[in-house]
């Protein structure tokens, strides 16, 4: 289904696993698509290019002031303004999983820095961009491991429930600039980062299936038509909210 007022978005780590399914099925709509990440994010923009779909792509660390600035100028260059900012960038794969009290100071305040700074740095960069836009929507990506409290993984839970927690702040200050801001909360999802980790043999049954009403795997494309909800138009009086897509594990 096409997207019935096109907008530009950025999609923070779009390149790969989820983002780049974010990415896929929002220019299949129609939308414009900035791709932003650390490796890859030309190659993926050139894939949309290359089946007809508007898509550029940008190298940024978004723990960097300068290199969200510089994505967000990307996107106004490329398409002529930015209406739309996908904070899906994060770690998660690449994590050990081990108890609270083997978790180092360094590898806390990485996660910390990636997954709550970079989606700050990010919102603040687009800030004027959104302001102008008219119809500006923010969309965090966190998890459902706020609300289910997982063991082993403390830095994750922790940064994922700030993500929340900035969503609804965000969401009150931005309401008089017409920007829209609202998270998803995905399940254990077998992204490719996921697999090439093995994380899903890892991780237990629970998480993957048993504990979810809809009793299977989830992919990512279980999660772009809820991205494509909130960023379009018909969501304008949607914000503030965490929705959770991972077949009925939790509710809110």
């Amino acid at each position: 289904m096409k997207a019935e007022d096109p907008k530009t978005l950025i999609i923070t780590g779009g390149a790969s696993g989820i983002g780049f399914a974010f990415s896929e099925h929002l220019a299949l709509m129609g939308h414009r698509v900035l791709i932003a990440d650390l490796h890859g994010a030309n190659e993926a923009a050139e894939r949309l290019r290359k089946a007809g779909l508007q898509a550029a792509g940008v190298t940024a660390d978004v723990v960097k002031e300068d290199d969200a600035a510089a994505m967000v100028a990307a996107g106004e260059r490329a398409f002529g303004g930015v209406d739309g900012l996908v904070n899906n960038a994060g770690l998660f794969t690449t994590l050990a999983l081990k108890p609270f009290d083997q978790i180092t100071n360094a590898e806390w305040m990485r996660v910390m820095e990636v997954n709550t700074l970079g989606p700050f740095n990010c919102a603040k960069a687009a800030l004027p961009a959104l302001r102008r836009s008219g119809r500006g929507r923010i969309v965090n990506i966190a998890s459902t491991v706020p609300i289910k409290g997982p063991p082993n993984m403390a830095h994750y839970v922790a940064s994922k429930g700030a993500v929340i927690a900035f969503t609804r702040s965000l969401a009150r200050e931005l309401a008089r600039d017409r920007i829209t801001v609202n998270a998803i909360a995905p399940g254990f999802t077998l992204s490719d980062g996921v697999l090439q980790a093995q994380l899903q043999d890892r991780i237990g049954d629970n998480a993957r299936t048993t504990g979810r009403c809809i009793q299977r795997d989830q992919v990512p494309a279980d999660l772009v038509a809820t991205l494509a909800h909130l960023v379009s138009d018909g969501a304008s009086f949607v914000t503030g909210q965490t929705l959770a897509v991972d077949g009925g594990g939790v509710f809110l």
